[in-house]
């Protein structure tokens, strides 16, 4: 078996990291590109291009889940992490091949619907939402220190270095998998090669759809996901630029609240999410962090001044145990050799969030003309 060691949630830790660690680290470049790319309706076109991702992401994630049912983990981790990267080295080369190419990344952006089935894989269903968690948790660590040293490098030698650092930590993600990831799929789970044949239902992305509408299950949490999530893609795809046109934070603030944030949601995703799930339980977690999320969202529509919006941060970060929770839920109730599938579908839906939530956040921007302009300098020096 290729790979070091056994199989592991923390082979899924390491993969997660990297990947985000090298998005993280684009946090104020992006901006900057962002604002010279389209100096009319920044905002607009920020949800145009993530609405076209999202929304092929909610298309593949489905079917890439099915498939690594059927055909493997690693590949599958292997092909979802190289095309998620793929744009980060063209913002060097042209800025609108990158956005271009972020678009269309969308078709394989759904590492989290492999990672969850991998991890499910190698955990009893009594370790899994700690695992879960875990998994969450390293995600929001990935973006404690990136923003800030991309910020920083980008300050001290240009944008142009940013993405080349981004570049090798994605090209190290890579390495990682191809050299040290094992596969965690149980060999009689697998065909015995690449060439067996799969089924049409197998291969047809609406499947998985169908399959929900007939589950009494899943279908609920799938409508939860759905209206939970929704809002908060387009508040987290617009968020950034707020805090910088709205609220008049500096770049170094915003990596300061991204870290900050960054670190109270690990607490929350490691330590209270598992004293919760054993003294509440899995569905009353979930009630609990939809909770935190209806609080956070109406705190930061109505704050103005820039200690509510540290305040609501800390909202922010404990609303982060719903989606862990929900996977947890979710995997509980699929069999062993449909994880990749269910996983699929809520990351899928998860992609039609990040498509139609900053779609809509960047429509009701330019109704009310919400635009990115460049702000006199004592507006910019951070709060």
């Amino acid at each position: 078996q290729q790979g070091i060691g056994r199989p592991s949630v923390y082979h899924a830790v390491v993969v997660i990291f990297l990947e985000f660690f090298a998005w993280g680290l684009l946090t104020t470049p992006m901006l900057t590109v962002l604002h010279e790319t389209f100096s009319h309706h920044t905002f607009l076109m920020n949800g145009l291009i993530q609405g076209v991702k999202g929304f092929l992401s909610f298309l593949s994630a489905p079917l890439i889940g099915a498939l690594s049912d059927a055909w493997g983990r690693k590949s599958f981790l292997l092909l979802t992490v190289f095309f998620t990267c793929v744009p980060i080295p063209l913002m060097i080369i042209s800025p609108w091949w990158y956005f271009a190419m972020i678009s269309v990344s969308g078709i394989f952006s759904v590492t989290f619907s492999v990672i969850f089935a991998y991890v499910a894989d190698v955990t009893q269903e009594h370790e899994r939402i700690t695992a879960y968690g875990l998994v969450s948790a390293t995600f929001a660590a990935s973006l404690v220190t990136s923003p800030a040293i991309g910020a920083y490098l980008s300050a001290s030698y240009g944008d142009n270095l940013v993405a080349l650092v981004a570049t090798l930590v994605a090209v190290v993600d890579i390495c990682f998998i191809l050299l040290a990831v094992p596969e965690s799929l149980p060999e009689k789970m697998r065909p015995s090669s690449w060439g067996a044949s799969i089924s049409w239902e197998q291969a047809d992305p609406f499947a998985s759809l169908k399959k929900v509408r007939k589950d009494s299950t899943v279908l609920p949490i799938c409508i939860t996901v759905f209206l939970s999530y929704l809002p908060e893609a387009g508040q987290y795809s617009s968020f950034f630029l707020y805090l910088r046109q709205i609220i008049g934070f500096g770049s170094a603030s915003i990596a300061a609240f991204i870290a900050v944030v960054g670190i109270l949601s690990i607490i929350a995703q490691t330590v209270f999410l598992s004293i919760l799930m054993r003294s509440i339980g899995n569905k009353n977690t979930v009630l609990l962090g939809l909770g935190f999320q209806i609080l956070q969202l109406a705190w930061y529509g109505f704050g103005s001044q820039s200690w509510m919006m540290w305040a609501a941060g800390a909202i922010a970060a404990m609303s982060s145990i719903t989606f862990p929770a929900i996977s947890a839920l979710v995997s509980r109730n699929a069999e062993s050799d449909q994880q990749g599938v269910v996983q699929g579908i809520i990351t899928g839906i998860r992609g039609l969030c990040n498509g139609l939530g900053p779609a809509l956040y960047g429509f009701i921007f330019f109704l009310f003309h919400v635009e990115l302009n460049e702000l006199p300098p004592n507006q910019t020096s951070g709060k």
